[in-house]
């Protein structure tokens, strides 16, 4: 069994998972920038990220709950996780005579965005653990 710091935390590793995911997808549009008939992949996962959430913080808004006035009342079955990340083909850029639709822009400015994101959530995740750190070491001079 691990040892889980936060909530927060969880959902912090999954979507630095994913972040690692998209920045090779980037990388990988990036290399194949002069292959013939390429077509520049992505990811997206900030439905599937709300949803893990929503699930994690235990958050029911928007969602109406069944009222249970007994406790004989059989517990209504949660909703399953039915989002997942989607991969899919960026178009919408024009493409080369030879069928490449790499656009070294748009990759090079995803790729920086997706880098900022992800250098933001090692350090929400260093934060975090900080924060249990002190805590332990608070909780040490007690007694």
């Amino acid at each position: 069994m691990a040892i889980s710091i936060s909530r927060t935390a969880i959902l912090a590793k999954e979507a630095l998972n994913y972040r690692a995911a998209r920045e090779k997808m980037i990388a990988s549009n990036i290399a194949n920038a002069d292959t013939p008939y390429y077509r520049p992949r992505d990811i997206r996962f900030g439905e599937y990220l709300a949803q893990k959430k929503a699930e994690i913080m235990n958050d029911d808004r928007g969602q109406l709950q069944m009222a249970q006035t007994s406790d004989k009342h059989i517990e209504a079955p949660k909703p399953k996780n039915t989002e997942k990340p989607i991969t899919f083909f960026r178009d919408g850029h024009m493409a080369r005579n030879d069928g490449n639709s790499v656009d070294l822009d748009v990759e090079t400015t995803e790729m920086s965005k997706n880098s900022i994101m992800f250098n933001a959530l090692i350090n929400a995740i260093k934060k975090d653990g900080a924060i249990f750190k002190s805590v332990i070491d608070a909780s040490s001079k007690i007694s």
